[in-house]
């Protein structure tokens, strides 16, 4: 039997304000604990709350960014639980006025484009942060993090794959950093997701028992804990199983989810207006002057290297779904290198040294000035391409210039063709075999004479 997977994203990003939803605490990250607080945010009784207005512009940009309505006029309602990292036992969050409704981003799964409705983007405080024992005997909450602003993005139901939804999440993240209303660290908690997940077999209409699997903190986890959510549906449905609604809490050293409650429904919060807070009320005049505020968007800036600097959609995706990236690609232009293999050198060899730091684009340690003049190096026939990947991996150690550390490794490439000539010749009188096999039409000889005469050089022959 075939089945289709349905999934929905609900993606919480903190937003880069410096100061706290309600009240004025710092927003900084890496503080010891409990040092960012005051009555307010740790609600204290006769404390009331007062609205950063920033947070709200910082929503509506970010609504603005992904084709989303304005609502005019809005509340907070209270969203009533009780745990240890929320004081005050209810969260200030939006329920039925979200300030931004009815966008959509467009993705491109292997090459054709699908739009993914966004239903809404609502405002709302983060909760503090528990921090447990390895031993599991006592729990400490940090609530530096609590009363931070959030936002939170809920999709339509229209994702079909774990690829789905890791394009969608890098479509996300890009727009939120290129109009920096938040810096997107997934490692420090500045963006997570949560993943609700049903299937049902093909040609049906109605939706199969969803499930959630809360806080997801990087796209390699939630490609891993949908595909693995899938097919634990499918093998349920398959042998006869019952599947319930509920939260469940993904392991991603353990490559499995496990159940944590029954998933809650609006009603299970009592959610009611927020009797300390005004309405928001959002002016046409606002709105117009937040929409002129926006840069390129991701999607414009791809459309513009593919026709001015001749990139294929692909590559122009991958230098433009991040800012710092794309930013980097432009400098190196000015600089004067050629636009394609300065995208070569960013998709290829820097993002491949990236993934095994672990590392971001923004964590680039040489300028792009210096990536032009390594690039320089290469066209002019200074240093030969290998020589050139070495010589980035010194710029990864420590950021200097590439002429002196193709001086100090001694990589300038040899191109004088008598002593070439000389070099080749000793080659091929001393591998008669490979010579013989070579005429004798094996073409694979040829590699191994060139590996010699490589050898003989010391990988600088030209």
């Amino acid at each position: 039997m075939s089945y289709e997977t349905v999934i929905g994203l609900e993606i919480h990003a903190e937003l880069s304000t410096a100061t706290k939803m309600y009240c004025g605490c710092p927003t900084s990250f890496g503080s010891e604990p409990n040092m960012h607080c005051c009555p307010i945010c740790l609600a204290m009784p006769g404390t009331l709350p007062v609205l950063n207005k920033k947070a709200v512009e910082y929503a509506i940009k970010a609504g603005l960014a992904m084709n989303c309505s304005i609502t005019d006029m809005g509340k907070q309602d209270r969203k009533n639980y009780f745990y240890p990292d929320l004081p005050k036992a209810y969260q200030i969050s939006q329920l039925d006025t979200p300030i931004c409704v009815n966008g959509y981003i467009d993705i491109t799964p292997g090459g054709k484009t699908k739009r993914i409705r966004i239903n809404r983007i609502h405002i709302e405080e983060d909760a503090g942060k528990l921090l447990h024992d390895a031993a599991g005997s006592s729990t400490l909450v940090d609530y530096n993090r609590g009363g931070t602003p959030l936002i939170e993005i809920v999709t339509e139901p229209d994702i079909s794959s774990s690829e789905e939804a890791r394009l969608f999440l890098e479509s996300v993240k890009a727009i939120l950093q290129y109009i920096e209303v938040s810096d997107c660290k997934m490692e420090q908690g500045s963006l997570r997701c949560d993943v609700n997940i049903s299937v049902r077999k093909k040609g049906e209409n109605k939706l199969g028992t969803r499930t959630e699997m809360k806080n997801i903190n990087s796209f390699k986890a939630a490609v891993r804990a949908i595909d693995f959510e899938s097919n634990r549906h499918i093998e349920e449905i398959e042998y006869g199983g019952k599947l319930i609604q509920e939260t469940r809490r993904w392991d991603d050293a353990k490559g499995e989810s496990f159940s944590m409650r029954g998933k809650e429904e609006a009603q299970d919060y009592r959610y009611f207006p927020d009797p300390d807070l005004v309405y928001i009320a959002v002016s046409d005049e606002m709105i117009a002057q937040i929409k002129n505020s926006l840069p390129e968007l991701p999607a414009a800036r791809k459309e513009r290297y593919i026709g001015e600097y001749n990139l294929t959609p692909y590559d122009a995706e991958q230098i433009t779904n991040s800012k710092h990236l794309a930013d980097f690609f432009e400098e190196c232009i000015s600089c004067g290198a050629t636009p394609k293999t300065v995208c070569n050198w960013l998709i290829g060899d820097i993002a491949k040294t990236l993934n095994e730091k672990n590392a971001e684009p923004a964590d680039i340690p040489f300028s792009p000035a210096q990536l032009s003049k390594l690039i320089e190096l290469i066209e002019k026939g200074t240093i030969s391409n290998t020589a050139g990947k070495k010589v980035l991996s010194e710029m990864f150690e420590k950021a200097r210039n590439p002429e002196e550390i193709v001086k100090e490794l001694g990589l300038v490439q040899i191109s004088d063709e008598s002593a070439l000539l000389r070099i080749i010749t000793e080659v091929v009188s001393a591998n008669p075999k490979s010579v013989e096999d070579y005429k004798a039409g094996k073409d694979k000889a040829i590699g191994y004479l060139i590996g010699q005469a490589m050898r003989a050089t010391k990988g600088q022959g030209n």
